[in-house]
């Protein structure tokens, strides 16, 4: 299961709605970066027979079988900190990360 906070909930509601279309947002992982996996965001305009669909604070989470071994239990977060802002991943899964925090292991 992937569950997303109020705040992360309530920003993919925005974008969706300023879109004017879609479902929600699409989580998966690709071989990346110097530890193994990137996290992976998209907006979903359908979906595809084997997704998996979370609904958190009102809003979609599609998540394909194969990223979902590795996200599994994930809670994503909206934050912002100084000028940076964005998604934040929680996700019980991770044994170690890269040192910029663009990559992780499990």
């Amino acid at each position: 299961m992937i569950t997303l906070t109020e705040q992360a909930a309530n920003k993919v509601t925005a974008h969706l709605t300023n879109r004017g279309h879609g479902v929600g947002i699409r989580i998966g992982v690709k071989t990346s970066g110097c530890t193994g996996f990137a996290y992976v965001l998209e907006f979903v305009d359908q979906t595809d027979e084997h997704d998996l669909v979370f609904e958190s604070n009102g809003a979609k989470v599609v998540v394909d079988p194969k990223s979902l071994v590795y996200i599994d239990g994930t809670e994503i977060d909206y934050t912002k900190k100084g000028l940076n802002e964005g998604f934040e991943f929680i996700n019980p899964n991770v044994k170690n990360s890269c040192g910029c925090g663009e990559s992780f292991n499990v």
